[in-house]
């Protein structure tokens, strides 16, 4: 089962609330993500003409699809309710979150999105997110 986290997102920001949501992908798309050949590094999601892109995703091009590849890293269009869409917008211009892609997988053979709806983390938190990480890791050694 292919799963790509995006691993420093959860480093980066306080994740608010987790949305689960399709995305519109072309034929060798979905080929190069079976293949495990993508990357949700610094990659995020805007709300324009009440849909949502994300963008700065990169699926890396299929080796047998010749002419009918990709480009690597087009915006996507992601599906959700016309509901949640407005939700989200007015969550994100009110309150100043941001949209980020928290990991890709496939669930009953289609490809889906878990959006988080974050908020900025400052320098000092992210120090104590490895100090907290750090005495785990020392507990789990003495016992």
């Amino acid at each position: 089962m292919i799963e790509l986290q995006n691993r420093k997102a959860r480093f980066d920001y306080f994740i608010l609330k987790e949305i689960e949501c399709g995305i519109v992908l072309k034929g060798t798309e979905i080929k190069s993500i079976r293949n495990g050949s993508a990357n949700l590094k610094d990659t995020y999601a805007r709300i324009k003409n009440n849909e949502i892109y994300i963008l700065n995703m990169y699926i890396a091009k299929y080796n047998d699809g010749h002419q009918f590849n990709h480009e690597e890293r087009r915006e996507r269009k992601l599906l959700l309710h016309k509901k949640e869409i407005l939700r989200l917008k007015d969550e994100v211009k009110q309150n100043g979150y941001t949209l980020i892609p928290l990991k890709l997988y496939f669930k009953n053979g289609k490809a889906k999105v878990l959006l988080g709806l974050c908020k900025g983390k400052k320098l000092y938190d992210k120090r104590e997110t490895i100090k907290n990480r750090d005495l785990e890791r020392s507990s789990k050694e003495v016992y």
